[in-house]
């Protein structure tokens, strides 16, 4: 029974990574620039198949973003052996603890307390972490968004606001975020206002 489980793992893991990575992954870059560089937008991506609990957006951004360079850590569901078989196949990041983190996975629910994730300093606000949130809903509603990359105002369905307004209360330091649901993805850099609809 052990060894069934440690093969299917094996076959995950090898499994889902981008098909022709370079194309992939400059079309994936592409749209995760535009999701950041305009907040609230929606973008659609594909050429990923993780394994669960992980979507194709998180799958996709993971690709695109992380390497073997930069640690990662994976809250929640996201922590079980598939994913991490997967992430050490086809991207080779190292796994941490929050707080080291240069990537952060999991559900809104599963990265609390965000305060524990790295936020910069004020010599160096790039040595941060970017959170991947895996949302079941993601949709140009609910709370408004303003700042750069926003034409007027934006709207975007967001877990909270709190954290949010927080974080930007911080800029330049804070943590950027990345919202991914089924294919699609959306951006919230740190620079974003964020207010209650």
């Amino acid at each position: 029974m052990t060894a069934n489980i440690s093969a299917n793992i094996s076959a995950d893991a090898l499994s889902g990574g981008f098909a022709v990575p370079p194309v992939a992954a400059a079309h994936a870059f592409r749209e995760v620039l535009e999701a950041m560089a305009r907040p609230g937008t929606i973008r659609r991506v594909a050429g990923a198949q993780p394994p669960a609990p992980l979507s194709v957006a998180a799958g996709v951004a993971l690709l695109t973003l992380a390497d073997g360079t930069t640690p990662l850590h994976l809250a929640g569901a996201a922590d079980c052996p598939a994913v991490r078989g997967w992430i050490a196949f086809h991207i080779g990041a190292p796994l941490v603890a929050a707080g080291e983190a240069v990537f952060a996975i999991g559900t809104w629910a599963a990265l609390q307390p965000v305060a524990r994730f790295r936020i910069g300093q004020p010599d160096y606000p790039d040595r941060s972490a970017t959170l991947i949130v895996e949302v079941d809903r993601l949709a140009n509603d609910g709370p408004v968004l303003t700042g750069p990359g926003v034409e007027v105002t934006a709207r975007l369905s967001l877990p909270e606001t709190a954290a949010f307004r927080t974080n930007r209360a911080r800029f330049p330091l804070g943590f950027d975020t990345i919202f991914t649901c089924g294919d699609r993805l959306a951006g919230l850099p740190r620079s974003t206002r964020v207010e209650a609809g």
